[in-house]
């Protein structure tokens, strides 16, 4: 069984920053990318960004320049460091990994963009 745990949403100022984290534990062999994606209300889920296990990374065009994914092979994490964040950015933001068994998803997390 594989687990993911996000943590690092919340309410933020626009112009503001958050890092997102995502932890996947358990039976885990050979993640072939991690990635974030969003998903705001009345609207469909959409990628954010994504990274490789060699670390070639791929972005929205929405967030490019803003947003920064990351991830420590040893450790089972992604990060995803969000920056000028703006309203629109508003959404929950779900972790996910690609392996040999499979694709899994976190729970999800709020991120609130507002003054």
């Amino acid at each position: 069984q594989v687990q993911l745990v996000e943590s690092g949403g919340g309410l933020v100022q626009p112009g503001g920053s958050l890092r997102l984290s995502c932890v996947a534990s358990g039976s885990i062999f050979s993640i072939y990318g991690m990635g974030w994606h969003r998903q705001a209300p009345g609207k469909q889920r959409e990628l954010v960004a994504a990274i490789t296990y060699g670390g070639s990374t791929n972005y929205a065009d929405s967030v490019k320049g803003r947003f920064t994914i990351s991830r420590d092979n040893a450790k089972n994490t992604v990060y995803l460091q969000m920056n000028s964040l703006k309203p629109e950015d508003t959404a929950v933001y779900y972790c996910n990994i690609a392996t040999m068994s499979g694709a899994y998803w976190g729970q999800g997390t709020q991120v609130t963009v507002s003054s």
